[in-house]
C-alpha cells in the first residue's frame, strides 16, 4: 500500500475519532443531569419503602426516612459518576477487571440499600393482599379438610345403626324363640336389649353433632367470604389487615372447633367398651337344659358383639388415621416482607425497581467502548493529524504573531551611554566620550 492510500486511511479514522468525541461531549452536556434525575427519583421510591417499614409516624420518623433517601440518592450518583469518569479512560485489563468489580460489589450494596425497598414502595401493597389472598385460600382448604374429617365421622352414625338394628332383630327372634328355642324376654333378651340401647344412645349422640358442624361450617364459610373481601377492597391495606387478622382468629377457632366435633374417638372407645362391658344377667329357665340353652346362645352372642365391636373399632380407627386439616396461621407482614416473599409474583416490579439503580452501568460500558473505539482509532497518528480547524488556526495565528513581533526587539542591545557604548535608541555614542 502507498503512502498517500495510508495517509488517506489515517486521516478518515481520524475523522471518525472526531466525530465520535463530538458526540461524547454533546452527550456530556446532560448525563450528569440524568443521573442526578435518576439518583433523585431511586430516593424517592426509597423513601417510601422505608416510610412502611417505620411503625411511627411521628416528625422523627420523617425526618429518619428523609435521611436514608437523600443519603442513597448521595450515594447512588457519586457511585456511578466514578464509573462513568474512571471506568472508560483506564486503558489496562487488569485495571478495567478491578473497576468491574468494584462496580458489582457498588451494585449489591445499591440493590440491598435501595432496590428492595424500590420494589416494596412500587409494589408493596399488592403484595400484602398477595399475602391476604394466600392465607384465605390456606384457610379455606383447611376449613374445607376439618369439614370433610367430620362428615366422615358422622357416617359412623349408619355403621352404629346397622349394629343395633341387628341386635334388635336378635332379640325380637330371641323373644318369639326363635334364638335359644325359649320364647319370652328372658336372659338373652335382655343382654340384647342392653347391648341395642348402648348402641342407640351413642346414635343419638353421633346425631346430634351434626347440627354443629353444619352450622360451623356455614360460619366458617361466611368469614371466608369477608376475608376475601378485604383482599380487594380500596383503601389502605394497613386497616383491612387489622380486620383481616380479626376475622382469621374467629376462623382459626371454628375449625378448632370442627376439629372437636368428629366422633371418630367417641365411637371408638365405645366399642372397646361394647365387647369389655357386658352385664350377664342370671339364668332364668326352670330347667337345667334350658338354662344351658341360655349360656350357649348369650356366649354366641358374645362372639357376634365382639365381631361388630371390633368392625366398629376399625372404622373408626379409619377416620381418625385421616390426614387431619393444616394448621394455618395467620401472620402480618410489612409490604417490603410481602414483596421479598412473594417476589416470583412482581418479577416486573422487581426489575424495575433494579433497573433505575443500575442503567447507569449500561451507560459505563457504552462509555467505555467507545472511548477505546476512539483510542485505537488514533493509535499511530501524528499529532498534525489530529489537530482541529479551531487548533490549526489558532496555531497559525500565533505563527503570525511571532513572526510580526516588532525587529528592534530581536535586536542586541547597545553600548551603555554611561559606559560609551552604543545607545540602543540611536545607535550613536554620547557626546564627549572617549573614543
Amino acid at each position: 500500500m502507498s503512502d498517500n492510500s495510508k495517509d488517506g486511511a489515517r486521516a478518515r479514522q481520524v475523522r471518525y475519532a472526531q466525530e465520535l468525541e463530538g458526540h461524547i461531549d454533546w452527550l456530556n452536556t446532560f448525563s450528569g443531569t440524568a443521573l442526578g434525575v435518576l439518583a433523585v427519583a431511586s430516593g424517592i421510591y426509597t423513601y417510601l419503602g422505608v416510610s412502611s417499614l417505620l411503625d411511627d409516624t411521628g416528625a422523627l420518623s420523617t425526618f429518619a426516612a428523609l435521611a436514608y433517601s437523600v443519603a442513597v440518592s448521595v450515594g447512588i450518583f457519586v457511585f456511578w459518576s466514578y464509573l462513568l469518569r474512571l471506568y472508560p479512560a483506564v486503558t489496562t485489563a487488569r485495571a478495567r477487571v478491578a473497576l468491574l468489580g468494584a462496580m458489582g460489589l457498588g451494585s449489591l450494596a445499591i440493590v440491598a440499600m435501595s432496590s428492595w425497598l424500590n420494589a416494596a414502595a412500587l409494589a408493596g401493597s399488592a403484595a400484602v393482599e398477595q399475602h391476604l389472598a394466600k392465607t384465605v385460600q390456606d384457610y379455606q382448604q383447611s376449613l374445607e379438610r376439618a369439614h370433610e374429617i367430620a362428615l366422615t365421622g358422622q357416617a359412623l352414625e349408619r355403621d352404629v345403626a346397622r349394629v343395633r338394628q341387628s341386635f334388635e332383630d336378635l332379640s325380637e327372634q330371641e323373644a318369639t324363640g326363635n334364638l335359644s328355642g325359649l320364647a319370652g324376654r328372658g336372659a338373652v333378651f335382655r343382654v340384647l336389649r342392653q347391648k341395642s340401647a348402648e348402641l342407640s344412645a351413642l346414635e343419638a349422640q353421633i346425631g346430634q353433632q351434626s347440627p354443629l358442624v353444619e352450622t360451623a361450617f356455614a360460619e366458617g364459610n361466611a368469614i371466608l367470604s369477608r376475608m376475601r373481601a378485604l383482599t380487594v377492597e380500596p383503601g389502605p391495606v394497613e386497616a383491612r389487615s387489622v380486620e383481616f387478622s380479626e376475622a382469621a382468629v374467629r376462623l382459626q377457632g371454628l375449625i378448632t372447633q370442627m376439629r372437636q366435633l368428629t366422633v371418630a374417638p367417641l365411637v371408638k372407645r365405645a366399642a372397646q367398651d361394647l365387647a369389655a362391658s357386658v352385664v350377664l344377667p342370671e339364668l332364668d329357665s326352670r330347667t337345667a337344659e334350658g338354662r344351658s340353652d341360655q349360656a350357649a346362645t348369650i356366649t354366641s352372642v358374645l362372639e357376634v358383639l365382639g365381631q361388630r365391636a371390633m368392625t366398629l373399632e376399625t372404622a373408626a380407627q379409619d377416620v381418625a388415621a385421616l390426614e387431619p386439616a393444616p394448621e394455618v396461621v395467620y401472620t402480618p407482614i410489612s409490604s417490603a416482607d410481602a414483596v421479598i416473599l412473594y417476589a416470583r409474583n412482581f418479577v416486573p416490579s422487581w426489575a424495575g425497581a433494579i433497573a433505575i439503580d443500575l442503567l447507569p452501568a449500561v451507560l459505563v460500558l457504552i462509555l467505555a467502548i467507545t472511548q477505546s473505539v476512539i483510542r485505537h482509532l488514533r493509535d499511530g497518528s501524528a499529532v498534525e493529524d489530529t489537530l482541529t480547524v479551531a487548533e490549526l488556526r489558532a496555531a497559525i495565528a500565533i505563527s503570525r504573531e511571532i513572526e510580526e513581533a516588532p525587529r528592534d526587539t530581536r535586536r542586541p542591545p547597545a553600548e551603555n551611554p554611561k559606559d560609551g557604548k552604543i545607545s540602543p535608541i540611536t545607535g550613536t555614542k554620547p557626546t564627549g566620550t572617549k573614543p
